[in-house]
């Protein structure tokens, strides 16, 4: 099949519609209904964009249905709008065959909600998906690849025709997502590597990341997540650094602006940063750390003070 040129060119021949979404939310991909397809939306967003959500699948089906939701992984943000869409369209959720029993469980402890300080509206299950399948979307075959690192359920979705890759949070153009498995204290990295190495494998034109912009040039994002990953391989100090400024930016973003207080208040009893803390930088107290954080943030131009308020920037 000739190469497509463009994202436009290769979303309209896999009939899916991309929504770019700005943090908290990440990108949701609508593969639209067809004579032999159902409409199919892959990834929902963080729950405070429901509303948003709900609104641009409606635009894109206009009044056709929605038959499923498949989520690539369950962490917050890519799953919030699961239940308000299930509520409008009646729509079925698949999801990661590995978190199958946590989610029908619902135990926001095993789902990492609890430990990021984060929140997704109970959704109901109706089956899973196994990676290293198969599954239709619009009119073609997809590949389902497992993508551990960032979560070890993760997986990304490949269609070797048209060389289009929905990758998550696996691969970005400048990167990756947190590899949340290591906040544990449970060994990840070499998973993430591995997940790069089976990506660097295929035959890639276009890929759609869990955040960001469509891009090509598979091989060049690929060497800057591995050559991220290496800096944290060598100073995981570095990675819990930069996880717990994700955990706290993406917290401000949420609530756009907090009393300084109340910060730290919420800082201090979300369980990953506690853990982080405890692993890495427990040569000062969790509340000093926690400053030290948020003047990390306003230093980066991230986050600003505004007068006892720290304030998203």
């Amino acid at each position: 099949m000739s190469r497509c040129a463009t994202p436009e060119e290769a979303f309209a021949a896999a009939g899916l519609v991309l929504f770019q979404r700005g943090w908290l939310s990440s990108n949701n991909v609508l593969f639209l209904p067809t004579s032999a397809g159902e409409g199919v939306l892959v990834d929902t967003g963080y729950w405070s964009h429901q509303e948003q959500t709900l609104s641009l699948v409606r635009r894109s089906l206009e009044d056709r249905p929605l038959a499923r939701i498949i989520n690539t992984h369950l962490h917050s943000d890519h799953c919030g709008g699961n239940a308000a869409l299930c509520a409008a369209y009646g729509c079925e959720v698949l999801v990661p065959s590995g978190e199958e029993g946590k989610a029908r469980a619902w135990d926001e402890d095993r789902l990492t909600y609890r430990a990021t300080g984060q929140h997704c509206p109970r959704f109901p299950v109706a089956g899973s998906i196994v990676s290293c399948g198969n599954i239709e979307l619009g009119d073609r075959a997809w590949e389902v690849i497992p993508s551990p690192g960032h979560d070890p359920e993760s997986f990304v979705l490949y269609q070797r025709d048209l060389r289009l890759l929905i990758s998550a949070d696996a691969l970005w153009e400048n990167g990756f997502g947190v590899v949340f498995p290591e906040l544990e204290g449970q060994s990840a990295f070499n998973d993430l590597a591995s997940t790069l190495d089976a990506l660097s494998a295929l035959a890639i034109d276009w890929i759609i990341p869990g955040h960001g912009r469509p891009f090509t040039d598979s091989a060049a994002a690929i060497d800057r997540a591995r050559r991220r990953l290496e800096a944290f391989v060598a100073d995981p100090r570095r990675h819990a650094a930069h996880a717990a400024r994700v955990l706290t930016k993406f917290h401000l973003l949420e609530v756009r602006g907090q009393a300084v207080e109340e910060a730290l208040n919420w800082m201090i009893g979300v369980p990953y940063l506690q853990r982080l803390h405890a692993d890495h930088f427990g040569d000062s107290v969790l509340r000093t750390w926690c400053l030290q954080l948020i003047g990390d943030l306003c230093r980066s131009g991230a986050a600003r003070m505004d007068g006892q308020a720290v304030v998203d920037a």
